[in-house]
């Protein structure tokens, strides 16, 4: 081993990347497989990357990543603060994770991760047994990522496809396309390059290790769910999640930033009842502004927050900040 090289923990939560199919041609139903591995086996799969780094395994999860909630996001957090103190000499932290709530979950660890290296979350559109598979090179160029010097004070970041992304800003795009993540406002910050890792902009809006939030500590989140907004939406939803006990809803309107009639109705009450309310839109991309009308229903709003990421910023009061 080349004492030299940078060290990198890479802690394995499970997903594709973990996956392994009926055969190598098996690339779509590859979970009727029931197949998954751990982040050590993974890093038996692509020795690879142990010529870019020291790489440290750190089994953790083997599931699908809808199965990653709050507990595990707390785990995270608190693992990384460990192998922080156990090898100061860290250069930075990779989580391997599915990509179907990757984008949730690496916004959870952009909020509230409080180590000052690089945390990268990777994840792959092929699983790890299939012919031409993204899981190698996408963990090599995360790794590579991690071990950056220039990767510090970027917040939680993604890396597949060779583009590096902030965790605020990305969103999976396609269901098997190798380009699936995307930044639909600004773009990618870099790419993994097999010369270095170039960086062309940096994020402006706060991320770990800097920002007050803290659920190192906590035992829950509190109830936040989506009410999705459509021609004929009547409020049923909205009701039915505010009868199951929300704290916060999510009004997935229209674009650029308002929800139907019948939705309005129920959610303007909400906010009356205490509810927090924000409003985001369907559209995949745009700022929503806080209009007179949204003012006066008592409504936050979710500024370039897609759906999906607003219920984390409800949770940890960043709706509403830098």
């Amino acid at each position: 081993m080349n004492s030299n090289l940078p060290k990198v923990a890479v802690i394995g939560t499970g997903g594709t990347i973990a996956s392994l199919g009926a055969h190598d041609l098996d690339v779509v139903d590859y979970v009727s497989n029931k197949s998954m591995i751990h982040v050590d086996e993974i890093i038996e799969l692509f020795p690879q990357v142990r010529r870019v780094a020291e790489v440290i395994p750190v089994p953790f999860r083997a599931i699908p990543s809808p199965e990653i909630n709050f507990d595990d996001w707390r785990e995270l957090v608190v693992r990384m603060d460990a192998l922080v103190a156990e090898r100061p000499d860290l250069a930075g932290i990779v989580v391997t994770h599915g990509t179907a709530s990757l984008e949730e979950t690496a916004y959870v660890l952009h909020l509230t991760v409080k180590v000052d290296i690089p945390v990268v979350v990777v994840g792959s559109q092929r699983p790890s047994s299939a012919l031409s598979t993204d899981a190698g090179f996408n963990l090599l160029n995360a790794i590579r990522t991690a071990a950056s010097p220039d990767s510090r004070g970027m917040g939680v970041l993604t890396v597949l496809n060779d583009e590096i992304q902030s965790a605020r800003e990305v969103t999976k795009t396609s269901t098997y396309r190798m380009q699936t993540f995307r930044s639909p406002d600004f773009g990618c910050l870099g790419h993994a390059d097999g010369d270095r890792i170039a960086f062309y902009r940096r994020p402006l809006r706060r991320g770990a290790p800097d920002t007050e939030f803290d659920i190192r500590t906590a035992t829950e989140m509190p109830r936040v769910d989506i009410a999705y907004s459509y021609t004929g939406s009547d409020g049923t939803a909205a009701q039915a999640f505010v009868d199951a006990g929300a704290k916060g809803i999510i009004s997935a309107g229209f674009a650029p930033g308002f929800c139907g009639p019948g939705d309005e109705r129920v959610l303007k009450q909400a906010v009356l009842d205490g509810v927090v309310v924000v409003q985001s839109t369907r559209a995949g991309s745009g700022r929503t502004i806080l209009s007179k009308n949204l003012r006066e229903l008592g409504f936050l709003v979710a500024d370039n927050l897609n759906p999906p990421e607003s219920p984390v910023a409800v949770v940890t009061g960043v709706v509403g900040h830098r």
